[in-house]
């Protein structure tokens, strides 16, 4: 409320008083001018007292969510642009609004692509769509109550069993001869020494090894950064590739997909069975650590996991190996 007095000067003081706010006032030369401020402070208080309306809805496709998804989220990853790619080719069977997509739209989805494509491929695309829309929740602040997952209802194909397979070195060496590029092979080597990834391998520089300590520095791998230590073997590789490049250049300049390929069109020409797949690289080194006895904490030292369930993933142990324990 507001309150007018006459001041002995004749001139007029208001004063406006509002609950929860300090009072303010000002000095007129007249009545009509004091009236007049009063009532346009105390309107203004009660127009910013009421409560903002909400922004207007703004139409949001799922490929203008998943291009801000992989421009924020996955900035600077090598899963960026196939991440992108693979939303697009989503969002051409379900092109409208994010809030509109329901989970009947999902399941139609989800039994349509099942005839085209494995389990294990539609479960991850459904897992994709169900991760973009838990990152717009906290990210867009899309509102869950509104908005929520379309794929929390829907039953996922079942998972892929991790396999479990672990190379031998004979098989090693196979393969190895099969490889007619020679950094790739040396990629092979280095990946079955140290149990590294095939990212992480690929993303190494000269100023991240320390050879004469038989050690180097993972940078922003998919655990963050780590140190790994190295067998003699992996330092003799590590030393003899770096001394092509600069300090700065990647090691190896070649694509993650390349040494896919290569692998793959290797394993054929050796004759080696579909489960010798690159990753199994990194399983069978750090299988070949426990075999030696380590225990989890050195484990996870040599595979950079940190949660203690992915290491007991990698470390299948055969009966056999824990005979010479028994007695």
């Amino acid at each position: 409320m507001s309150t007018i007095r006459e001041l002995p000067s004749g001139r007029f003081n208001v004063q406006v008083r509002q609950k929860g706010q300090k009072p303010i006032s000002r000095t007129f030369d007249d009545r009509e001018a004091a009236q007049d401020w009063a009532n346009r402070v105390e309107g203004k208080s009660t127009t910013s007292s009421q409560p903002k309306e909400a922004p207007p809805v703004v139409s949001l496709t799922l490929v203008d969510m998943g291009r801000r998804y992989c421009s924020t989220h996955l900035k600077d990853r090598p899963s960026r642009f196939p991440t992108q790619k693979l939303l697009e080719s989503i969002a051409r069977h379900l092109p409208e609004d994010v809030r509109e997509i329901t989970k009947y739209d999902i399941n139609e989805y989800r039994l349509k692509r099942l005839e085209t494509v494995s389990n294990v491929t539609c479960r991850n695309e459904l897992e994709l769509i169900h991760r973009l829309y838990r990152w717009a929740h906290r990210e867009l602040l899309l509102d869950k109550a509104t908005c929520p997952s379309p794929c929390e209802d829907v039953t996922f194909p079942s998972a892929s069993k991790p396999r479990n397979r672990v190379i031998e070195r004979d098989e090693l060496e196979c393969l190895l001869n099969a490889m007619h590029n020679p950094i790739m092979r040396t990629v092979v080597e280095v990946a079955y020494e140290t149990a590294m990834r095939r990212g992480e391998i690929l993303k190494l520089r000269p100023k991240d090894l320390h050879l004469d300590e038989r050690i180097l520095d993972v940078v922003d791998g998919k655990t963050g950064d780590r140190s790994v230590p190295l067998t003699t073997r992996a330092v003799e590789l590590l030393r003899e590739a770096s001394r092509q490049c600069s300090r700065h250049d990647r090691i190896f300049d070649i694509e993650p997909h390349s040494v896919t390929t290569a692998f793959r069109r290797a394993r054929r020409r050796a004759g080696l069975d579909d489960d010798v797949r690159f990753h199994q690289l990194r399983h069978s080194r750090i299988t070949m650590v426990a075999r030696k006895g380590f225990n989890q904490a050195q484990i996870m030292m040599v595979s950079g996991h940190r949660d203690v369930r992915s290491v007991q993933r990698y470390t299948h142990l055969n009966v056999s190996d824990v005979l010479e324990y028994l007695d």
